[in-house]
């Protein structure tokens, strides 16, 4: 309680602060719209704040969706895509990040729709945050050994040290707080990401390295899809180049 009051307080001092300035100084009207512009800015940020609270009561009460419904991957990639470039585009208007979307054919998911886009969603948001303006960020899906498959996000922004990976899925945790607050972040999105994962039986696997950048993974239980192509999903996961060592990724409870 003490994280959210901190989290709905600071953008309502701001805006305390912006609306008295409005009210005692004789501003010219190009610095009132600069006012009523970061005004907009923190009631935006506070929205998102409560709309991503909402979101996690709702997975913490609401039971586990159970079989539920398939829905085609291609069509998650598409949202993903669409809200991905648009995000990309406001943060970094002059020079938008390379984003790489490898759209799939052929898969299905089952589970609750609107979850999977959530999770699937934040996990691309939160690499064009902490993705220097014209980096590269790669979506992928992937065959996995025994039936199961892998959704990532992989970026080329500054890594994340061994030590905060641990912590990354709990609330209002950030790496760095300034760099989240300039992007809009709530600090609740892998939060969001951690309760779907477990909902779906899938897996969240994070791989970082300073300097170089991160991956973030859902593998999904291959009880969860199923394809209509003619290959199955017996296929094995790709293998690493010649002299390349596998380092595996983390494995986040």
């Amino acid at each position: 309680m003490a994280n959210v009051s901190h989290e709905i307080r600071t953008p309502l001092t701001v805006l305390a602060g912006f609306v008295e300035t409005l009210q005692t100084l004789d501003l010219d009207p190009e610095e009132k719209v600069r006012y009523l512009g970061m005004m907009a800015q923190q009631a935006q940020r506070m929205q998102t704040l409560v709309n991503d609270l909402l979101t996690l009561s709702r997975l913490e009460g609401s039971p586990l969706p159970g079989a539920g419904e398939w829905i085609a991957v291609a069509a998650l990639f598409g949202q993903c895509e669409q809200e991905g470039r648009s995000l990309s585009s406001l943060l970094a208007p002059a020079q938008p990040h390379v984003l790489v979307f490898d759209h799939p054919t052929g898969w299905e998911l089952s589970g609750a729709p609107s979850e999977l886009q959530s999770a699937m969603s934040n996990l691309i948001s939160n690499a064009i945050r902490y993705t220097p303006p014209g980096g590269r960020i790669t979506v992928a899906w992937q065959a996995l050994a025994g039936g199961r498959a892998e959704f990532s996000v992989k970026d080329s922004g500054p890594g994340i040290a061994p030590e905060h990976i641990a912590r990354l899925t709990e609330r209002f945790y950030r790496v760095d707080r300034s760099r989240s607050r300039e992007t809009g972040g709530t600090g609740l999105g892998l939060a969001i990401v951690k309760h779907v994962v477990q909902r779906h039986g899938a897996e969240l696997k994070i791989d970082s390295t300073l300097g170089t950048g991160s991956t973030f993974a859902i593998q999904f239980p291959a009880s969860r899809l199923r394809t209509t192509s003619i290959k199955r999903l017996e296929e094995a996961p790709v293998a690493a180049p010649d002299g390349a060592p596998a380092r595996p990724a983390t494995a986040v409870p």
